[in-house]
């Protein structure tokens, strides 16, 4: 590498060519640019006018310094140049780039991906390879990467498809995976760190200290990853945390909440001491916004460790309990309802009232106390909104054990059961585990709850089914029933201390936060046994679909969820109902990275050196543009679209002259060929004169030469008529000075014709008789010039061809006075105008072509219509890649390339008249003269 203070060449050796500028000013002197290019009439010659411009002899100088400019620039930019360069890596062997590419990476992802390119960049200055691995467990699903030692350019390419994921780091397996690949000695390790400390972070550290050297980047303040843990459901508002790893000064990060479609529906700032390293803050949400919020994401990070999903634990559902709110005359501590009313109103939107009142009201479960003696109209009602989704969750107590009361889950004996008491033998009893298919499993049971009173129930097929919670003596407490979209629970006991402690309990709480869980709004059945994955994140936070090969979580995998591939984070369930899995709450606390002494450390940073060579070869292509831009000006042919602007008025007066002046066709011509009519009888009626020629139409048939075609009606005949002519407009390009526009397609209704040279017609069967507009507008055309070429296209048809002639010809020519027409002589000008031909094949080969008699002395020698059948525009047609679309028979590519050239012919006819045929007589023009 060359230095030159803070620039640089990565490859100075290109520098030398900077010794051929004076060969390439001297070769620029001895060319003089291209002489200026001035379109003029042949007709000057004649008058015997010379060119006013003058070839200049040598190049402008302002010329000659732009395009050594431009050279200059080509050499600097192979040269590579670098601004701010770094010094090479140390040592000879390989780079070892280690990249942390766990949840913690996620925040200045790009920043990491830009640190390690420029390290690759550097590595490849002096040609050593490159070896990538990561820290985090493979995603499942994720494509196999190459290993080993890579070049540059496959190193680059193994780098961008790294993501982070959404699971910690196993460096201890980053250690197994280095060993694997068997890496030199000699390398240089860099180690990309995303800060934190783990399990493996020593035994990683220590063997990349055996390499020959040891580079550890540690991420800034403001890629430092933060840890988002579920927000706490206590009282109304919910509590957010926030952890980092070092308490590094004050800082202040935004908490956004949003719903299911992304729209952000609260924010809040949350603010770390200077000595802290957890931040809390208190995200004010009212039921109806709390209940829409889908997930909490820390604002700037983008990372699924800095989000967080939220599931109905989080959400204030609409509870209602069904009696009157206890009064303090009314001995409050006796009431069930203030016992309801205590243990849910920090966590629910709560209502108390009677059934109108609550059942009116969007509510999802519905509490209904013993003492709350609904009427028989009142179970009807409360029946009905439980088959529509409800949960209706009632208590046990003197009413309930009178019987006669149909709205319970399962049938129940009369009476009660006492356990305990001056007249019991038996003692209170403590509750058994929950079975496995109640939605209270996990819950820990306290130890001093006891039940001192219950309702039992009868012995039933399905009751074991129906329980979910037993006493220790295996006498149900809790039964339920789905009915229709919801279901119907009944708690054997009281909501108050009268026949148990449980009304007093944490766990009370508990049961009846799981049993207001189970609804989603106010229908939904949100039972989830199977905790399949619904929706997974990735490491960049994103919910999507879960990777191929999820596992099924077990039903306490609440308190046993670990983040990896086989179970990422998300949400798991199914439709109805999902259960949140975040990695906040299931990874330990971050903490800081600890290196031991003398290991290099760097910041991370965009920063660094610059590769130029794409500015230099930006400039470089500017410059080319301005030399092709200056090369047009000095030939004149930028002025052209101002000449022909100008000369548009005087081209359309030219054009109107012709159409006035132009003779009639002589009318004591031969019977014509079986193609031709008669002529028109005195009397027939007069033709409709032309529509009127709109400024658009005059000039864009003037300022360009342009082909046309009668459109058919018959889209794959007209298709194929354009793509004909498109490719007969290639030919002319490429091979004569005629620089024909794309060519245009005419309705004969609205069309003017004279102003196209040449008119291609192909006849078909289906296409409908002239009108007498459009039987006008051809007369007119015959009358005034240009050439209608006419091609039945029916050459193949050796069979079945009408021996009369085509009928659809006959047919369609019936209204046009056409002119006498006969065989086309083998010296016709036609074959001569451009190619010397013998034929005049097509697609199809063989055949007559029909031509105007007399010579065509009319309008300079230009027969006026010409008739064929050999499908001219199958021949010509190519498609985008100028291959011919249609195959020609019998003469393949030959006969195509023979097709071209009649087309050739045919325009150049038009455009020059008898030319040719003057240049046939030159010898008797030349002896006329010198008389």
């Amino acid at each position: 590498m060359l230095s030159l203070g803070a620039f640089a060449f990565a490859a100075p050796g290109m520098l030398a060519l900077l010794l051929v500028l004076p060969v390439i000013y001297w070769l620029l002197r001895l060319i003089p640019p291209l002489p200026k290019l001035v379109r003029f009439p042949a007709i000057r010659l004649l008058i015997g006018l010379e060119p006013s411009e003058q070839t200049p002899m040598k190049m402008p100088w302002w010329l000659l310094l732009l395009r050594l400019l431009l050279a200059t620039a080509l050499i600097l930019a192979i040269a590579r140049p670098v601004l701010n360069p770094q010094a090479d890596l140390p040592g000879r062997g390989p780079l070892l780039l280690v990249i942390d590419d766990g949840w913690s990476s996620a925040p200045g992802w790009t920043t990491r991906l830009t640190h390690a390119e420029r390290l690759i960049q550097r590595a490849e200055r002096t040609n050593r390879p490159v070896v990538i691995t990561g820290t985090a467990p493979v995603a499942i699903d994720a494509p196999a990467l190459r290993r080993g030692a890579l070049r540059a350019d496959e190193a680059r390419t193994v780098l961008r498809a790294f993501r982070p994921k959404p699971w910690p780091t196993d460096r201890a397996a980053a250690v197994t995976a280095i060993d694997q690949m068997q890496v030199d000695p000699a390398a240089y390790a860099v180690w990309l760190s995303d800060g934190l400390e783990d399990e493996g972070a020593a035994k990683l550290t220590e063997r990349l200290r055996r390499f020959d050297g040891l580079q550890v980047v540690l991420p800034d303040q403001a890629t430092t990853p933060l840890l988002l843990l579920p927000p706490s459901t206590g009282g109304r508002d919910l509590k957010v945390q926030a952890l980092r790893p070092a308490a590094d000064g004050p800082r202040k990060v935004a908490i956004q909440a949003a719903d299911e479609q992304g729209r952000v529906v609260a924010r809040i700032d949350l603010d770390f001491a200077a000595t802290a390293t957890k931040g809390e803050g208190t995200l004010p949400a009212p039921a109806e916004l709390r209940n829409r919020m889908a997930r909490l994401d820390i604002e700037t990070q983008g990372g699924a460790g800095s989000t967080v999903l939220l599931d109905e634990r989080s959400r204030r559902r609409p509870v209602a309990v069904l009696g009157e709110r206890p009064t303090a005359t009314g001995q409050p501590l006796l009431q069930e309802v203030y016992f309801l009313e205590r243990a849910l109103d920090p966590y629910v939107s709560l209502t108390i009232g009677d059934r109108e009142t609550v059942l009116t009201r969007n509510t999802a479960v519905l509490l209904v106390p013993d003492g709350a003696v609904p009427s028989a109209n009142d179970r009807e009602e409360i029946a009905k909104w439980i088959e529509r989704g409800g949960i209706a969750v009632r208590f046990a107590g003197p009413n309930i054990a009178a019987g006669n009361d149909p709205l319970v889950p399962t049938r129940l004996r009369l009476g009660d059961r006492a356990l305990g008491g001056v007249m019991s033998w038996g003692q209170p009893s403590a509750l058994a585990e929950f079975p496995a298919n109640s939605p209270f499993l996990g819950i820990p049971i306290p130890k001093d709850v006891r039940i001192s009173q219950q309702v039992l129930a009868e012995p039933t097929p399905d009751l074991a089914d129906k329980t979910w919670a037993r006493l220790a003596d295996g006498t149900p407490l809790v039964t339920a029933e789905k009915r229709g979209q919801g279901y119907l629970v009944l708690i054997h006991t009281t909501a108050n201390t009268g026949w148990s402690n449980l009304a007093i309990s944490g766990l009370f709480v508990n049961m009846l936060q799981r049993l207001v869980t189970l609804s989603r709004g106010v229908a939904g059945d949100g039972v989830n046994k199977a905790l399949k994955p619904w929706r997974t994140l990735d490491g960049f936070g994103r919910l999507g679909a879960p990777p191929a090969g999820a596992q099924i979580l077990p039903a306490d995998a609440i308190e046993t969820f670990k983040p990896k591939p086989t179970t990422p984070p998300g949400l798991y369930g199914d439709e109805n109902a999902q259960v949140a899995f975040n990695i906040g709450g299931h990874v330990g606390e971050p903490r800081p990275l600890v290196l031991p002494g003398g290991v290099s450390t760097d910041r991370l940073s965009e920063g660094g050196e610059t590769d130029l060579s794409r500015w230099f070869l930006l400039t470089a292509l500017l410059l080319l543009l301005a030399d092709i831009f200056i090369a047009l000006w000095l030939r004149g042919l930028l002025g052209r679209a101002v000449r022909i602007g100008r000369a548009a008025p005087a081209a359309v007066a030219v054009l109107a002259a012709v159409a006035v002046m132009a003779p009639a066709p002589p009318s004591d011509a031969q019977q014509p060929a079986p193609q031709a009519r008669p002529q028109r009888v005195a009397d027939q009626p007069a033709r409709p004169g032309p529509p009127p020629l709109s400024e658009e139409q005059a000039l864009k048939g003037s300022l360009d030469i342009r082909l046309a075609y009668i459109i058919t009606g018959d889209k794959e005949v007209d298709d194929l008529s354009k793509a004909g002519l498109e490719g007969l407009s290639e030919i002319l390009r490429s091979r004569t000075s005629v620089e024909p526009a794309d060519p245009v397609g005419l309705d004969l209704e609205r069309d003017e014709p004279r102003l196209y040279p040449l008119i291609y017609w192909p006849i078909t069967s289906t296409q409908p008789a002239l009108s007498p507009r459009a039987s006008a507008a051809l007369d007119r055309y015959l009358r005034t010039g240009g050439i209608l070429f006419i091609d039945t296209r029916d050459q193949q048809m050796s069979f079945d061809r009408p021996s009369g002639g085509n009928p659809d010809l006959k047919r369609l020519l019936s209204g046009i006075e056409t002119p006498p027409l006969v065989t086309m002589p083998p010296d016709h000008v036609l074959t001569k105008s451009f190619y010397l031909l013998s034929d005049m094949p097509g697609r199809w080969q063989g055949g007559k072509i029909w031509i105007e008699s007399g010579g065509g002395r009319v309008n300079d020698g230009v027969t006026t219509i010409v008739i064929g059948a050999n499908d001219y525009a199958g021949a010509w047609a190519v498609d985008q890649r100028g291959r011919g679309i249609l195959p020609t028979s019998p003469g393949g590519e030959t006969q195509r390339e023979m097709a071209y050239r009649v087309g050739v012919n045919l325009v150049m006819h038009a455009l020059t008249g008898n030319y040719k045929d003057d240049q046939v007589h030159l010898q008797d023009i030349m002896q006329r003269l010198r008389r």
